[in-house]
């Protein structure tokens, strides 16, 4: 059940060093040396192309129609914090624009990922400021209800705590518990090594097919060759 009404000032971060760790790796990539999870709904998508971002979770939980918390949230953020915003109940209003881009760009948050809307697309896009949203929606919103700050937060299926690594990019969302970091990266990297491998033999005309051994699999399950 979430708290409401609290702001807890204190998140334990991974370093910035083991953040760093993972800036080479792809979301994709990333989820998969996670063990497939991790991953946020894929609705949640850049508002433009090419965003991208990495950085440590700082955590909102918003009302519907109420952007109330992410004025509080941006008090908390620290340099190389990523807001991530759900909302008590599905809502697309717009709680985020270019003026709180601003706000959070100037105590160094890297971006927002929100399961909500927001507005000031093409804005966003001239500031090459990275916000991933539910929704691009005008409606406005208020500020009325209390919310939470810096407590754990479901956004877009995804369990996510404060101090969590949230990487984002072309192909998604993707959210690392704080205490796995290093474990998560060293898994992308070797990922990453086997599949350079794999296209390089791929590159030089070798099929799927023979390099994962597919053959004997789709012979017993009954595939036929008709010439």
């Amino acid at each position: 059940m979430y708290e409401l009404g609290v702001v807890h000032r204190t998140v334990h971060r991974p370093s910035e060093a083991d953040v760093a760790q993972l800036a080479p790796f792809g979301v994709a990539t990333i989820h998969e040396a996670m063990g497939r999870t991790g991953l946020l709904r894929p609705y949640i998508r850049p508002v433009y192309p090419k965003a991208g971002l990495i950085g440590t979770a700082v955590t909102v939980l918003l009302q519907p129609g109420d952007n109330w918390m992410l004025h509080v949230a941006a008090e908390q953020v620290r340099p190389g914090d990523v807001l991530v915003a759900a909302c008590t109940t599905e809502c697309e209003d717009g709680f985020f624009g270019e003026l709180l881009a601003t706000s959070i760009r100037a105590q160094g948050g890297r971006g927002l990922v929100i399961d909500g809307g927001c507005r000031d697309a093409a804005e966003l896009e001239e500031m090459d400021f990275p916000v991933f949203s539910r929704a691009v929606n005008s409606k406005g919103t208020v500020k009325a209800t209390l919310g939470s700050v810096n407590v754990p937060v479901v956004c877009a299926n995804a369990l996510v705590h404060p101090g969590d690594v949230v990487v984002a990019d072309a192909d998604g969302v993707v959210v690392v518990p704080a205490g796995r970091v290093a474990e998560v990266a060293e898994a992308a990297r070797k990922r990453e090594e086997n599949e350079e491998v794999k296209r390089k033999r791929l590159a030089a005309g070798e099929l799927g097919l023979d390099i994962y051994a597919m053959r004997e699999p789709l012979k017993a399950a009954g595939l036929r060759y008709v010439d």
